[in-house]
């Protein structure tokens, strides 16, 4: 070839480096030949489209909890990867087929687990509005009974069955991406095909996150995750989210964790032998993504692989359909979206509740759109449209809306704080009267008792929002900070995603807390030699007074006969 020049590629997973190799007479002979290095790197190229160039990771990822709007954040994940080159196989209850995500993608479909049997086997709630009456703590309750059920019912199909007893499982995938909702069971397979571990919490932050972590939540300041507190407390409050805190932490350690580990025996310990708990599966995941950024949460302890990636479902906006964007365009005094989530359904409201909402929404000049699922609603003004369905966030990015009705669900009020969009909340349970709060707290939010609210409290709450410049001001303050990031909050996970399998692992961000034993872990061995060296002196001067006392003590004469 006119010289000895050799062109070396090292191929990993994810990356090709290739370097080009020759000797000092190789290279004064490629100066004088320039079709040698013309062959060279035809020759290179040619090697490299036969090497695994930019190969993208085998990602399995179990998610078996059927709330469909957590499928919003787990989807937006499924699908940036599945297009930047990765494989995944997703075991989920809400098919992505349609989508045609192309030969990456492999779905494992199972059935949707009945999660309203469990809440109506536990409370009287016949509806999710009905759930606004339940205290915090029967409501922790039905949510791990939900989490226990839907894991047992992913364990027993099939599809998950062959997944757990398949051969040559080592090797086959490089990362179990999960979600950290009540179904943990689901860890067992990253140990079972010795792969690093992800979750995903649909949620944002929870105190329970700390034994995860191997950091310490503070309960001062930072509130149970289902109670409507923010940072700054007053004393009963504190001893409410104390109480609530203690109490899950209780319920996960004598009940929950243990249910989940029967869940596991019952299932696999007939092929394995020597089954890891639930709590040590905990202790192998490398990274939790987050769903939660700031300003909508307060500062708090975190570790470094606690990763924030709140926002992450919002996508680049789409035309409005025809009719909609009409309707908003022609909006000359503004317009107001009123939608309560993909669980709470506007259609069960008492007919006397809905004549009164449709009764102060036509007394306005703004325009109002209501998700509401009925379209044959009686008596509907000529300011008001109701659909089954609406594109939510492409309706939010409209200029003309100028107020939000909502639940106070987490991910309508990132899309509110995105598009800077003041919120009027109706929270009905769990983290929604937190988000509302923090909302009320920030200046760009107002809110409203579902089961109370008033004609009257409604049209004032509606005019204030629309009326007053300091709600909108203050939502565009909180959108700037919410958008401002070194990186999308989808590129931050793609990051750190890479990073975990780049890294095996990267236990380097897991911290040394998980492995100390819980008397270490809070000190108490320190408080107690501390409690040992100030009480031993003080019992020793109280023993030596005691003597010094009897030692004066004069002695009684004995009587003589």
């Amino acid at each position: 070839m006119g010289g000895n020049v050799s062109v070396v590629c090292a191929s990993s997973r994810g990356s090709v480096d290739c370097n080009l190799r020759h000797s000092p007479s190789a290279a004064s002979k490629l100066k004088m030949q320039p079709k040698s290095v013309l062959k060279v790197l035809l020759l290179g190229l040619v090697a490299l489209q036969h090497m695994e160039v930019g190969a993208g990771y085998r990602i399995l990822a179990p998610f078996f909890f059927p709330a469909k709007s957590h499928f919003m954040i787990t989807d937006a994940i499924i699908r940036e990867l599945v297009h930047r080159g990765h494989e995944v196989t997703f075991i989920t209850p809400f098919s992505l087929a349609k989508e045609k995500l192309g030969a990456n993608y492999t779905e494992v479909l199972i059935p949707q687990y009945n999660i309203w049997g469990a809440i109506m086997d536990l409370t009287s709630a016949k509806s999710a509005l009905d759930m606004t009456d339940v205290y915090t703590i029967p409501f922790l309750r039905v949510a791990y009974t939900m989490g226990l059920g839907s894991t047992n019912f992913a364990f027993e199909q099939k599809e998950v069955q062959d997944l757990i007893n398949a051969k040559d499982k080592v090797g086959k995938y490089d990362l179990l991406l999960a979600e950290q909702f009540f179904n943990e069971g689901a860890l067992i397979l990253g140990h079972l095909y010795q792969i690093p571990m992800i979750t995903v919490t649909t949620f944002g932050y929870s105190n329970y996150l700390s034994s995860l972590t191997g950091i310490i939540n503070p309960w001062s300041y930072v509130a149970h995750g289902w109670k409507p507190y923010t940072d700054r407390m007053s004393l009963t409050e504190r001893i409410d989210s104390v109480f609530c805190s203690l109490a899950e932490e209780v319920m996960r350690k004598f009940w929950y964790y243990p249910a989940q580990n029967e869940i596991i025996q019952k299932h696999l310990s007939k092929q394995f032998k020597n089954l890891p708990t639930v709590k040590q599966l905990e202790r192998n995941i490398s990274v939790i993504l987050l769903n939660s950024y700031m300003p909508l949460e307060a500062p708090r302890p975190t570790s470094f692989n606690m990763i924030p990636v709140g926002g992450l479902h919002i996508k680049p906006t789409k035309p409005l359909p025809s009719n909609i964007k009409k309707f908003l365009d022609d909006a000359k005094h503004g317009a107001i979206y009123f939608s309560l989530g993909s669980q709470v359904r506007s259609a069960d409201f008492p007919p006397e509740k809905i004549k009164m909402f449709l009764g102060v929404f036509g007394s306005l000049k703004q325009r109002v759109l209501w998700k509401f699922e009925d379209d044959k609603l009686p008596n509907l003004p000529a300011n008001v449209m109701v659909q089954k369905w609406m594109p939510q966030t492409d309706i939010l990015a409209h200029p003309n809306v100028k107020v939000f009705i909502s639940h106070g669900g987490l991910f309508g009020t990132q899309e509110a704080v995105h598009y800077g969009v003041p919120v009027l909340g109706m929270p009905i349970y769990a983290d929604q009267y937190l988000n509302i709060k923090k909302g009320q707290a920030a200046g760009f939010a107002l809110s409203v008792s579902y089961r109370t609210v008033t004609e009257k409290e409604l049209r004032y709450a509606l005019r204030e929002l629309l009326e007053n410049p300091k709600y909108m001001d203050n939502m565009k303050r909180a959108s700037r900070i919410f958008r401002d990031r070194p990186l999308s909050a989808m590129d931050t996970a793609m990051f750190w995603i890479d990073y975990v399998i780049k890294h095996r692992g990267a236990p380097h961000m897991v911290s040394e807390g998980l492995n100390l034993p819980w008397y270490q872990f809070y000190l108490l061995d320190i408080a107690g030699i501390a409690l040992a060296l100030i009480s031993l002196p003080i019992l020793a001067l109280l023993l030596l007074c005691r003597q010094l006392r009897s030692a004066k003590k004069p002695k009684p004469k004995s009587k003589r006969n």
